[in-house]
């Protein structure tokens, strides 16, 4: 399932708040934290590439 940068932006949000709140294990923490690593790699890409179609547009006026 391919996740829009919306939905994975969100699910970052909610990953934050869970960690600020301190009632999840340490395991469970870290697994949360790994989660969000990889969102935030996948979000990064995205805006890599929307910069690049941007930055094409750009040039071809």
């Amino acid at each position: 399932m391919t996740e829009t940068f919306e939905e994975m932006l969100e699910e970052l949000r909610g990953i934050v708040r869970r960690l600020e709140d301190g009632e999840t294990s340490l395991e469970e923490s870290i697994a949360i934290y790994e989660r969000g690593a990889l969102l935030v790699k996948q979000c990064e890409d995205l805006l890599g590439t929307a910069e690049m179609k941007l930055t094409e547009l750009g040039r071809d006026r």
